[in-house]
């Protein structure tokens, strides 16, 4: 898949997800059964802000015991608005980041204590990247840990890049991955056989962890808002389908 795949839809929306019976199947699970204390989450993030439409509300309940958590930020994000007078990389490689760092200020985590890797890996390159990702991972993981990823099947070079090293890394060191998917929400029809259903869970978010993800999210402006004439990057049919009550993962 490539982004032709994203680019070619004019994206799903929520109401129309609401009818999938594969979604409404989805096993149920809670935060505290998926990563109890104790137990340390690594999230492989391709660029700033996947780490909240990813994960937002699961990152919310890690205030308190941000020595469970390593974040690992694969891109700066500096390729998100190509040909952009106002976006410019060298403005977004530092504007992204920021981004970032006050939207998990959003979720109360302290970033002090907070084991955070910015790799400052090429944005639209990471395919390239994947045997350094792998190796990174693979130092850093433990058997028990829980590796969060981007869907290797999700549609955007670097998100499936992400979730193949991922899911690899996790097999050598024996630890459990979980891929998210991001812009599968987009492109994808409800019901759709490219999705791996029988592995699908939902991550169950209360009323708190969905609004401290809703206030994160809206910490990554240049995401957010039209570019001129350019809609936002981010379109609101798929934040509709990211800021449910709950975090579609595939175990």
């Amino acid at each position: 898949m490539s982004e032709n795949l994203i680019q070619a839809n004019s994206g799903t929306p929520w109401a129309d997800w609401q009818q999938a019976a594969h979604l409404a199947r989805a096993t149920w699970i809670t935060p505290q059964q998926l990563c109890p204390p104790g137990r340390r989450l690594v999230l492989l993030a391709p660029h700033p802000d996947d780490e909240i439409l990813m994960a937002g509300g699961l990152l919310a309940g890690f205030h308190g015991r941000e020595d469970d958590l390593v974040l690992i930020s694969a891109t700066d994000g500096e390729a998100s608005h190509p040909g952009s007078t106002h976006w410019s990389e060298h403005r977004l490689r530092r504007q992204r980041p920021l981004e970032s760092r006050h939207a998990l200020q959003q979720l109360d985590l302290d970033l002090g204590r907070l084991d955070w890797r910015r790799l400052h890996l090429k944005d639209g390159a990471l395919p390239r990247d994947e045997a350094f990702l792998l190796n990174h991972l693979s130092q850093l993981l433990r058997p028990d840990d829980l590796l969060m990823a981007t869907w290797s099947g999700d549609g955007h070079c670097d998100h499936e890049a992400v979730g193949r090293a991922a899911a690899q890394a996790a097999r050598m060191r024996k630890a459990q991955c979980l891929e998210v998917p991001v812009w599968a929400w987009h492109w994808a029809r409800p019901d759709d056989p490219r999705l791996p259903w029988p592995r699908a869970h939902r991550i169950q978010l209360d009323e708190a962890r969905l609004a401290r993800k809703r206030k994160a999210l809206a910490a990554h402006v240049s995401q957010l808002e039209p570019d001129g004439q350019r809609p936002p990057v981010l379109p609101p049919n798929l934040l509709d389908c990211l800021l449910q009550p709950f975090e579609l993962v595939f175990l």
